[in-house]
């Protein structure tokens, strides 16, 4: 799949998962746009949240906003498209924004929505 068809899918998987696609953005586009930079490897970058999972993350702790929102990463790398994501909820806890306890079922439930999307990359 073409690296560009894969922005589309990713788009359009998230948002089959109930994730709202809020913004995509072409690093690569804006550093030769800003910077000149020409050859710089096509990376984009897409912002996606999930309201019932941000809602039930910030409502056991109102530091987990300061991850938000998801993000996928399309990257072209020697001619192989990559899609790469971190999980905030797991970082969350990691980082002591919010207890492992209560946030055990946001990370379970986000888990299992964005291994839906991957199986269908």
């Amino acid at each position: 799949m073409s690296f560009e068809d894969t922005v589309k899918r990713v788009e359009a998987l998230s948002e089959e998962e109930g994730f709202t696609v809020l913004l995509i953005r072409a690093m690569h586009g804006m550093f030769k746009k800003k910077l000149g930079i020409d050859d710089y490897p096509k990376r984009t970058l897409i912002l996606a949240c999930s309201a019932d999972l941000a809602k039930k993350a910030m409502d056991v702790s109102a530091d987990m906003s300061l991850l938000m929102p998801c993000s996928f990463v399309v990257s072209e790398e020697d001619g192989k498209v990559i899609v790469s994501h971190s999980s905030i909820m797991k970082m969350g806890v990691e980082l002591g924004f919010a207890p492992e306890g209560p946030m055990k079922p946001v990370i379970e439930e986000t888990g299992e929505r964005v291994h839906k999307v991957w199986d269908r990359l």
